[in-house]
């Protein structure tokens, strides 16, 4: 879905980010700005709350089966 800026300050900004970073359209400029916003605000988080999430989703997900058979398994992918 399309992000429309209907705000002209924020219009401005965007054009000035661009110029600023020499980004090629200000679609890139807005995207590359979004990107570091996501990565400072996760870098907040401290990394052993950061690893405590992992940590859950693994328990999640669970222990691989020892049972599997990866080449059976990848010879049949390949029909060999």
């Amino acid at each position: 879905m399309p992000l429309y800026i209907r705000d002209d300050e924020v219009d401005a900004l965007a054009a000035k980010l661009q110029r600023e970073t020499n980004a090629p359209s200000k679609t890139e400029a807005v995207r590359t700005a979004l990107i570091h916003e996501l990565e400072r605000n996760r870098a907040k988080v401290p990394l052993r709350d950061r690893i405590v999430r992992l940590q859950t989703e693994a328990k999640k997900i669970g222990l691989p089966n020892p049972d599997f058979d990866m080449k059976k398994f990848t010879d049949e992918m390949w029909e060999d």
